[in-house]
């Protein structure tokens, strides 16, 4: 199978399973380097490596004519920030593998909701691509397990492993999985986490700030402590009794800064000052 890959690093694993799967790439699609999420210094080591042409500005339909005239069969998505144009008078085949268990977590990035909504299981799921996002046929889905103990970088990398395992199982039938493909029923759709969601309020307990910062890791937490907008990459909070007002710092060591919330403590372990209130 000749196919062509849009995607970033969150999704390198996918691509090196479908090349060693025996796929043969002839494009790769990024999208400039933003934020940690959008990195992609390694799937494009790997495409100079093979001599895989590389573009970085938006994939459009005369991009979609010009793997068609390459011997493209395939289009294959994974993290990619722009909507796919109408594929079909061009291509044969355009996938997407999407990280949620669809027809749940439809949407740009469902996993932090996985974890502030207290999913035991999640997933990820290869799917047709349709002018809708994320509402195409399934094609299949790898599942695994969640925990108390997950956070943000241990479910995408969760994520990463189960999406090269399931590429592998439909590079090696993809005319099975294709033709079997099933349409999604019902299913809900996650629009991007808010400002309001990143914020921490030490007036909540501490499950729920804990989970905060499990779900937001590198995305970072919007946190106020003595009136600095602090923005939070790691924390911890534990339960304990005490008489501190919430929102007080009760403790600084080092750069770890220690506030009370409602039925505990909250320590903001690695944070940097953000725009001021």
């Amino acid at each position: 199978m000749h196919f062509a890959f849009a995607g970033c690093d969150r999704n390198l694993k996918l691509f090196e399973a479908l090349i060693q799967a025996g796929w043969h790439p002839v494009k790769l699609f990024s999208v400039p380097e933003i934020n940690q999420l959008s990195g992609n210094k390694a799937l494009l080591a790997l495409a100079q490596l093979k001599k895989i042409p590389i573009q970085l500005s938006q994939l459009n339909s005369q991009d979609l004519e010009g793997l068609a005239v390459l011997g493209c069969e395939l289009l294959v998505v994974g993290s990619y920030n722009w909507r796919i144009p109408d594929w079909r008078p061009h291509l044969p085949f355009a996938i997407n593998f999407h990280p949620a268990p669809l027809p749940l977590g439809r949407g740009p990035y469902p996993q932090v909701n996985a974890i502030l909504n207290d999913y035991s299981t999640w997933g990820v799921t290869c799917h047709k691509i349709e002018a809708e996002f994320d509402t195409g046929a399934v094609l299949d889905g790898e599942n695994f397990a969640l925990d108390e103990y997950d956070t943000h970088e241990s479910l995408n990398l969760k994520l990463q492993m189960a999406a090269g395992r399931l590429g592998t199982r439909i590079a090696l039938d993809f005319s099975h999985y294709w033709q079997s493909a099933k349409s999604q029923t019902g299913g809900e759709y996650w629009p991007l986490f808010t400002e309001d969601e990143r914020t921490l309020d030490f007036d909540q307990s501490v499950i729920t700030i804990s989970k905060q910062l499990r779900a937001f890791g590198l995305l970072e937490c919007i946190a106020v402590v003595n009136q600095k907008r602090l923005h939070v990459k790691s924390g911890h909070a534990w339960p304990e009794q005490h008489s501190h007002i919430v929102g007080q710092v009760i403790h600084v060591s080092g750069s770890t800064i220690v506030v009370a919330c409602l039925d505990g403590y909250v320590a903001l372990t690695d944070w940097y000052v953000g725009e001021q209130i």
